[in-house]
């Protein structure tokens, strides 16, 4: 039946003309955002762990930042520690030679008292940001230092933070307060190596024991370095591993909602083609009405 009220041809053109539109639009938003799923209502699921998964990757960015943070302290730490022990060798080995027999054991003194200075000055210029973890000041009380290592979510969707913690009691070469650093004059062996004085009447027996003495602190800074080697160590594979982890995530995210540009360009090739379709059989069929009029004629 052909009805000049109702056009079924028009209707149906129109309505896959407009489909066709709705396509071209979303490929057109696909190509200018880059993202197949850009909101909710594109994908929920999709979005859901796409927008939770950016906020702890951002977190992570935040844990990299503490442990590079970390890596500097540490590295801060070590450096000073490392210096204290070749300076404490130094000292071992002028006590050494104020054995020697008729040797001018004031002049060896007067290089022992530089190279205790040294150290005094090794301590508490090994500073970063604030902290400073081999000359404890007045009014801070040492104790473990913590770094922040991870950010995790648990399978029941709960957060935590985990650290890295250094024990800064064991690495105190000084300590205001306490007298209890390696080098302070509170300990047996830190009374030797920061305050001892060798004169002209000094035995040779004093001597020995002061040698046995610095070396009991060197030992003591030995273990220290290595403990802050260590959890420098654990900080370095550490923030690779973050690194490595943010790139993960990075890439899972975009696999759930990245669009392909490579289809989605062909995609609108197409629906462009169908468009321009659409339009002329939507125009075929507005027109076919006209033609009744040469009925009437």
């Amino acid at each position: 039946m052909t009805s000049i009220n109702t056009n079924v041809s028009a209707m149906t053109a129109l309505q896959s003309l407009s489909m066709i539109n709705n396509n071209l639009n979303e490929t057109q938003s696909r190509i200018s955002t880059g993202y197949r799923v850009n909101a909710a209502s594109d994908n929920a699921a999709y979005w859901s762990i796409a927008t939770t998964m950016r906020s702890d990757n951002k977190a992570l960015g935040a844990v990299e930042d503490a442990l590079g943070l970390g890596q500097a302290k540490l590295d801060t730490a070590y450096t000073g520690m490392k210096a204290a022990i070749d300076v404490v060798d130094e000292i071992k080995a002028k006590l050494v030679a104020a054995r020697e027999p008729g040797v001018d054991k004031t002049k060896i003194q007067a290089e022992i008292t530089e190279l205790q200075g040294q150290l005094t000055s090794i301590a508490t210029s090994a500073s970063f940001s604030g902290e400073n973890w081999l000359s404890i000041g007045t009014g801070i009380v040492a104790g473990t230092k913590t770094i922040v290592s991870s950010f995790n979510r648990a399978a029941d969707a709960s957060v935590s933070v985990s650290t890295i913690g250094v024990d800064t009691t064991k690495t105190k070469l000084f300590d205001t307060d306490n007298t209890d650093g390696i080098l302070d004059v509170g300990r047996t062996n830190g009374t030797v190596v920061s305050t001892f004085t060798i004169t002209a009447g000094t035995t040779d027996a004093q001597v020995s024991a002061m040698i046995s003495d610095v070396d009991e602190a060197l030992q003591a800074m030995t273990t220290a370095a290595s403990n802050l080697g260590a959890a420098k160590n654990r900080v370095d594979i550490q923030s690779e591993f973050v690194s490595t982890l943010r790139d993960s995530i990075e890439k899972g995210v975009g696999t759930l909602v990245d669009a392909d540009m490579t289809e989605e360009s062909t995609r609108l090739k197409a629906l462009q083609t169908q468009q321009q379709l659409g339009v002329q059989a939507l125009s075929i069929a507005n027109s076919s009405s006209e033609s009744l009029l040469a009925l009437f004629r």
